[in-house]
């Protein structure tokens, strides 16, 4: 049984990748071979429309056509049984670097060929033949998920998952809250007053973030054992 870790990350050893590293801690424990890729070590593009996954006859199977630096990736992504990917939250959305690693995945894997069910409004649109078992990991900087839901992030984010599920079969999300952005503050142009209550939240929440994530992992490669 193989998961793959993505951080789609700029910054290595901080929030995003230590939820990683704990999802992949978790994965390991349920006996899984694990890798790490980040993102930003390679240069890639997002999808380029070339449409060579949806030409009649096309042998891809679901891998992206392209060929740059992140298709190796890809690759070893679709021969994963987990795969969990990480962003941290920038503009009211994830890196640029995790979302054209999505478009290149999905893509492929999507039929413009499916049966549509009248009955749910849905097509039967995926070309894999089996399950992976995807988990997203979202840290940010906004307080609470009151919050991120009046902005309309939990939408964009569950929209995410109803994609991944369609394609992939299954899906989870998770969110850390209120990150702590800096080892010294005292360098940055910031309010006064941000710091300790970052640090604070960061003391009582981020433990149980990491332990989130550990389960995830966990429970991601003990669903693909099971299948």
């Amino acid at each position: 049984m193989k998961a793959l870790f993505v951080n789609g990350s700029p910054r290595k050893n901080w929030n995003t990748h230590k939820m990683l590293e704990q999802a992949m801690k978790g994965a390991q424990d349920a006996e899984a071979e694990c890798e790490m890729i980040h993102l930003y070590d390679y240069s890639f593009k997002g999808c380029v429309s070339c449409f060579a996954c949806k030409v009649k006859g096309n042998k891809t199977n679901g891998l992206c056509a392209y060929r740059d630096g992140l298709r190796p990736i890809l690759e070893k992504a679709l021969h994963s049984d987990v795969l969990v990917a990480g962003s941290p939250i920038y503009f009211s959305h994830p890196t640029g670097m995790f979302y054209s690693f999505l478009e290149r995945l999905m893509f492929p894997v999507l039929s413009y060929n499916g049966k549509y069910d009248e009955a749910t409004h849905t097509m039967e649109s995926r070309i894999l033949e089996r399950d992976i078992y995807t988990g997203m990991i979202y840290t940010m900087g906004y307080p609470d998920e009151e919050g991120i839901n009046e902005f309309g992030y939990l939408k964009m984010f569950s929209e995410t998952q109803r994609f991944l599920e369609q394609l992939f079969g299954y899906s989870e999300t998770l969110y850390a809250y209120n990150t702590y952005q800096f080892s010294d503050y005292s360098r940055y142009d910031v309010a006064e007053g941000i710091e300790p209550m970052k640090a604070k939240y960061r003391d009582e929440h981020f433990p149980e973030d990491l332990k989130r994530a550990y389960e995830m992992g966990k429970r991601l490669a003990e669903k693909a054992g099971g299948k």
